[in-house]
């Protein structure tokens, strides 16, 4: 294994030899051969059902998409049922935190980290605040010293990043943050996030050992962030340490019933995950610690040079940079057992899918690197193959209901072929086994919803279920999820199959700001499933037609997708919401218990606006806001052109205001030093019968409070 010795922190000694990796192998082997031991029995059970035994081209096409749908199953089964006997024999001992007893670590120095943020167009006031609380935990903890703070600004619409520095400014005046809080906005937007995060390692990685990286909507605990560093203080050839993130702050219904599922499914398939890939586990991009010099060594990405899907920047980069690490010999963990680290989840299923939509073609295009990638551990290939699967197993599942549809329609209007294999002597009878079919359904219910069950009895034993809202609302939380799973499958089905199919076809994708505050409407719930809801209308009108007994076995997936659009639009509004809270469902232990981390996310707002002005308007207009847009923007050797271009713009925002310029002119003129100065000279000039005059009018007295106070 390759070692950093200027990276090593006293006490830590790299391990040359571990002895996880032996126990790792031998735990795969036992869940891989539980996995296809099991399918196998189910694609007897499902040959004997079909009536010609699998003999024929079509019942063999049903058979190996029955085989694969059932291993994905089983493969979830299994990690749950294991994570649920660890979780009872005290957990995993080979984990990097039962390793050092807390007073070891609490004699461990730290080292300087720094804690990032990228952000691109997100909620301003969610995303500061959220950083915010990030640091007065850290400042709770007494290490504050050891972190600084970057925010990695990639937005590119005025609007938005003139409120990032205005927000910038008044956090680090909030916190007396000045010297430990940056940010900084890339001139061009290369590589989406990780170009982004390459770019702040490029200029500033070599100042830090560690780097903590933070979604918009991330939070974690400083006693949980001192831990991570003081883990790998202690474990030098870890290159990467992984929380497993809770979710909260959900407030409409779809959101608070995943929020559920997480906090009560999340331990088992978590600790359960974790003990399977051991120190070859995956980085999920955010809430994780990153040794940055051999990060930065061995984990940039270079672009696809594939065909079509498999060409340019690399979407999902997350699983890719773990398996580099893992490729120069350093171990990621995953740590389940590390506490409060939470993000969020999107408030809407139209706001789910479509996040969903860049995951599918970032996912699909680690197949080129499977094929293509030399020296990668076998656990982070499988972690690929399971990120393709998480996508590719909705068509997979269209294809078998495709599949079985066609079986149906050919013994109902096609006369029966008594010798479906050429040259043979004998007929081949055509059997209907029921009762074996209620069976294997039955079998497939098992294991998807066991893991449920046994979760529950986890949180019971534990004595969690105060967390949850005690016993009874505890079982109606759950009752409740699994109705909404089953509405929400189908329709994720044909989503992520259009996914898929457009993936495929390299179709252009916009990467955009996740929503995180706002409701459905009906307009565009109706729009988003219109097309699900024709086809699932016409299926079912067609088995109907068909075949009574087809017609009723097509029901649970053809009832969701007919009621895609009530189903989104009831899940994403907030007052469904506040309704399942006031009964008590889908409760979680922080609306229970109360959070350090969501009080000072809901204490004083960031105010990103502010007077009633525009983020340009309050630009030109506020003299501190000036005074520090101007600090931030450019002052370069201008040619001829451009300066006319500029005093261009000028004039034209002096006359009619912000609304007559392009984005890009104003971004122009925001980016130049010069030009902020100007304006704010003109404008505080300006009759008070013009239009800045008539803006000064409304916000000067409003600007005077908020400087004398900031100030």
């Amino acid at each position: 294994m390759k070692s950093f010795p200027s990276d090593l922190a006293a006490g830590a000694t790299p391990n040359a030899a571990p002895a996880w990796r032996q126990r790792g192998a031998w735990r795969r082997l036992g869940l891989t051969l539980a996995v296809l031991g099991q399918t196998a029995v189910a694609c007897y059970f499902l040959s004997v059902v079909l009536p010609y035994h699998g003999r024929n081209l079509l019942e063999a096409a049903i058979l190996v998409m029955f085989a694969l749908l059932f291993c994905w199953v089983s493969v979830g089964f299994w990690i749950g049922v294991y994570g649920f006997i660890l979780r009872r024999r005290g957990g995993d001992r080979l984990s990097l935190c039962a390793r050092h007893p807390e007073a070891e670590l609490l004699a461990t120095p730290l080292a300087r980290t720094a804690v990032v943020m990228p952000v691109y167009h997100e909620p301003i006031e969610r995303s500061f605040n959220g950083l915010r609380a990030v640091y007065r935990s850290l400042e709770r903890t007494g290490q504050l010293e050891h972190f600084e703070f970057h925010i990695l600004s990639d937005s590119r619409d005025p609007e938005v990043w003139l409120q990032e520095q205005a927000a910038w400014f008044r956090l680090c005046r909030e916190l007396h943050a000045e010297g430990r809080l940056f940010y900084r906005r890339r001139p061009l937007n290369q590589n989406y996030k990780s170009g982004n995060i390459a770019d702040f390692l490029r200029r500033w990685g070599r100042r830090y050992r560690y780097m903590l990286v933070l979604d918009a909507d991330s939070l974690v605990a400083g006693a949980t962030v001192v831990k991570m560093v003081r883990l790998m203080q202690r474990e030098a050839q870890v290159g990467i340490l992984q929380t497993a993130p809770s979710l909260i702050n959900g407030r409409s219904l779809f959101a608070r019933v995943q929020q559920f599922a997480n906090q009560a499914y999340g331990p088992l398939f978590a600790t359960g995950l974790a003990a399977l890939q051991l120190g070859e586990a995956a980085f999920w991009g955010h809430n994780a610690l990153i040794r940055t010099a051999p990060f930065m060594q061995h984990c940039g990405l270079r672009k696809l040079n594939g065909p079509g899907l498999f060409k340019g920047p690399i979407l999902s980069h997350d699983f890719v940079e773990a398996a580099y690490m893992g490729r120069a010999g350093l171990e990621v963990w995953l740590e389940p057992t590390l506490e409060h680290s939470y993000e969020e989840s999107p408030p809407t299923l139209n706001d789910d899918l479509t996040r969903d939509k860049r995951w599918a073609k970032g996912n699909l295009q680690h197949a080129w690197l499977l094929l293509r990638a030399r020296r990668l551990r076998v656990a982070h290939r499988l972690a690929f193959i399971n990120g393709i699967m998480s996508y590719l197993t909705s068509p997979l599942w269209l294809t078998f209901l495709a599949l079985t549809t066609i079986e149906a329609t050919r013994l109902v209007l096609w006369p029966i072929n008594y010798f479906p294999e050429e040259h043979s002597l004998f007929p081949l009878w055509p059997e209907w086994n029921p009762q074996w079919a209620a069976a294997l359904a039955g079998s497939t219910l098992f294991l998807l919803f066991m893991p449920k069950l046994i979760a529950i009895l986890d949180i019971l034993l534990t004595g969690r279920k105060q967390n949850f809202g005690g016993s009874g609302r505890l079982t109606l939380s759950v009752i409740g999820e699994i109705i909404v799973s089953a509405l929400l499958a189908p329709i994720r089905m044909l989503a992520h199959s259009r996914y898929v199919f457009e993936s495929l076809l390299n179709l252009r994708l916009s990467w955009a700001g996740q929503n995180r505050t706002e409701e459905t409407r009906w307009r565009d719930a109706v729009i988003h499933h219109l097309p699900g809801t024709l086809l699932a209308a016409a299926w079912t009108s067609f088995t109907y037609w068909l075949d009574p007994m087809f017609f009723y076995w097509s029901l649970p997936v053809a009832v969701p997708l007919l009621l895609a659009a009530p189903t989104s639009l009831w899940l994403g509004r907030l007052r469904s919401g506040r309704r399942s809270a006031a009964l008590g469902l889908f409760r979680t232990a922080e609306e229970v218990s109360g959070s350090p981390l969501l009080e000072d996310l809901d204490a004083a707002p960031v105010d990103s606006n502010g007077q009633g002005l525009s983020a340009v308007e309050r630009a030109v207009i506020d003299p501190v806001i000036n005074a520090v847009q101007q600090h931030l923007a450019r002052r370069r050797t201008e040619t001829l052109r451009r300066r006319q271009r500029l005093a261009a713009s000028r004039a034209t925002l002096l006359v009619a205001g912000p609304a007559a310029l392009s984005r890009r002119e104003l971004s122009r003129l925001c980016l130049d030093r010069d030009s902020l100065r100007e304006l704010h000279e003109a404008v505080w000039r300006s009759p008070a019968n013009s239009w800045w005059g008539r803006r000064l009018s409304r916000a000067g007295s409003a600007c005077q409070d908020h400087n004398r106070s900031t100030l």
